[in-house]
Parts: structure tokens; C-alpha cells; sequence
């Protein structure tokens, strides 16, 4: 476990505010339909559920965006939304939020990523997903690719969130990494299985245990084996570093040339690890932004994420009360 003293720590939170983050991926918009059931359908065996109120939260990407902005940095968000009412909520969730919308770019051709769930007497119920997985046009590519290089030069880092929702294809995200390599920019990446290892060169590569088991088609039921599939990936991906997140494990950290450390988890009570993931690439991304090394960003994503999985529902970390928490532990 990494110690921090209370001004390294304090030191480090407090440039969070002084750091701009792009955050690129799937953005999709999470929408819950809240009701009761009373009675059984009588056109087949199913419940009937009478919906009494409508929510809508930032989902995929989008929730990576709210996260780093949780953590007091800046961020620009990039991505496609469609040319409907559920891309303007997108934008409209955007804008209360004090966030810019300027890098999200109208695909015609393809609807908004929405995720409906319909959740009765806090049962989850079913979820349905409106989505279009083909990968987005050269042209939208080449927005993206143009938004990104006329604000480059005023950001420290860049996220890339793979949902494998079309957005990030592999010429795309070449193109990104180059630009982000020539600018001497920090890359982080949470990746999906379809491109998994299309992310050579980046700054840290942040998949899950389940990515790393099917890619690999390995098992990581020791740490030995767990030790050597990050070792593969550091190599494979010539990367600086790699971060497996584990769940209620905690995290593995693997550097070049260094030990690999395995983090426990620090949640006191897991009561949802939805958007846990999400958490982890923000904090890391802003804590490096802010001069911690991978091993100190990795013990403060640790901790972010503890923190959210303690919440019901998707939440992004509270900043103040990460702090509050490291803080104390101090000894």
C-alpha cells in the first residue's frame, strides 16, 4: 500500500482543479422509468408495471465526464449523439452541468445510445438498449479528429472510453494516439474487447479482470498467473503502464521495469460496482495530471472507487470526501 504524508496528499488534490481532461467515447444516455407492479399482464405472464416518474442519468462515457468534473478538473467531452430528443438530453445534461457541448458531434445516420431500465418496487424489472454498433463514418472521424487537435494544446491528458459502441474504430484511434504522442500528451485507456489491442503506445491501459480473462483466454485464479497476463499486456501494448481492475479484489498495477503491486479494494460495504470502472480512469488520469506517480494514482483511483461502490446506483465520486478519507487514514 502507498503512504502518502498529509501535504504529498494535499499537495496532489489540490491541483485537480488546475487540469483539463478530454474525455473521448460511447456516450449514452441512462434512462429510468420508476413505478409499481399491481397485477400480471392478461396478454402474457408478465407484470404490468405503472410507471409514476422518468429520470435520466449520464451514461458510458458520459459518466467518465462526470466523474473527472466531480474530481474539480476541467474536461471537454467528445462524442456522437444522434440527431433526436435523447441527444438533446445528452447536451441539456451537459449544460446544467456547466460542461461545453461543443465537441459533440450530430451523426444523422445513427440514433443515441440509450439504455432504459424500468425498475418497480426497487426491483430491476428489464432493460432495453437502443444503439447502432457499426463503426461511425470516415467523415465523423475525421471531426472528431479536427475538434480534438484545435484544443490539444490547452489539455493535459485524454481519455479514450471504449464501450465498442462504433465510436472508437481502429483508424481513429490511431490517429488519436499519434496526435496525442506528437502534442506529449498523456493517453488513458478503458477498454472493450473488440479493439483491445489496437491501443499501442498509450499511458496506462485500465481493462477488467473479465476483458483480460477473454482476450488472454486465460484465467487469473493466482497471482502468478495474474502477474504474468499484466506483464503480456505491458509488452504486447508497449505501454507505461497497465491496471487491471478486479472488483472486490482491488486493483493490479504493473509498470515497466518495476514490481507489480496488487491494491485491495477499499471499499468498506460494496453495495453496487456499476460505474466503478469509470471512476478508476478519471481519478487516475486527473491524479497524474496533478503530479502523482502511477503508484500514488493508483492508490487514489483505489479509493474512488471504494467510495462509489459503497453508493447504490451510478454516482461519480465526491471529491471532497475522497480527500476527507485519505486524509484520515493518514497516520
Amino acid at each position: 500500500m502507498i503512504q502518502f504524508s498529509r501535504d504529498r496528499l494535499t499537495k496532489i488534490f489540490d491541483a485537480f482543479s488546475e487540469k483539463r481532461i478530454v474525455v473521448i467515447g460511447d456516450l449514452m444516455l441512462d434512462r429510468y422509468l420508476w413505478g409499481s407492479v399491481t397485477r400480471i399482464s392478461p396478454e402474457a405472464p408478465v407484470p404490468v408495471v405503472d410507471v409514476d416518474r422518468e429520470t435520466f442519468e449520464f451514461g458510458g462515457a458520459a459518466n467518465v465526464v462526470q466523474n473527472v468534473q466531480a474530481l474539480h478538473a476541467k474536461v471537454i467531452p467528445v462524442g456522437v449523439i444522434g440527431n433526436d430528443r435523447s441527444g438533446e438530453r445528452i447536451k441539456d445534461l451537459f449544460m446544467k452541468k456547466g460542461l461545453i457541448t461543443d465537441g459533440l458531434i450530430i451523426d444523422k445516420g445513427r440514433p443515441t445510445t440509450v439504455k432504459t431500465r424500468v425498475i418497480a418496487d426497487s426491483h430491476h424489472i428489464v432493460r432495453t438498449d437502443r444503439e447502432e454498433k457499426r463503426g461511425i463514418s470516415k467523415q465523423i472521424q475525421n471531426k472528431i479528429v479536427e475538434y480534438v487537435k484545435n484544443h490539444i494544446k490547452d489539455v493535459d491528458s485524454i481519455i479514450l472510453q471504449d464501450y465498442n459502441k462504433g465510436l472508437l474504430v481502429p483508424h481513429l484511434i490511431t490517429a488519436l494516439i499519434r496526435l496525442a504522442t506528437e502534442r506529449n500528451k498523456h493517453v488513458y485507456v478503458d477498454p472493450k474487447f473488440d479493439h483491445f489491442f489496437d491501443y499501442k503506445g498509450v499511458t496506462v491501459f485500465k481493462p477488467n479482470m473479465k476483458e483480460v480473462m477473454d482476450k488472454l483466454g486465460i484465467r487469473l485464479n493466482s497471482d502468478d498467473v495474474l502477474g504474468k497476463a499484466g506483464k503480456k499486456l505491458l509488452n504486447e501494448l508497449q505501454c507505461q503502464a497497465v491496471l487491471i481492475t478486479m472488483g472486490e479484489l482491488g486493483i493490479a498495477l504493473f509498470e515497466k521495469e518495476k514490481p507489480w503491486i496488487k491494491i485491495p479494494t477499499r471499499a468498506v460495504k460494496v453495495h453496487d460496482v456499476s460505474g466503478a470502472g469509470d471512476t478508476v480512469i478519471a481519478a487516475l488520469a486527473v491524479a497524474i495530471a496533478a503530479g502523482a506517480n502511477f503508484r500514488e494514482a493508483a492508490t487514489i483511483a483505489n479509493h474512488a472507487a471504494g467510495l462509489v461502490c459503497e453508493e447504490v446506483g451510478i454516482v461519480p465520486v465526491n471529491r471532497d470526501r475522497l480527500f476527507q478519507t485519505m486524509f484520515d487514514e493518514i497516520q
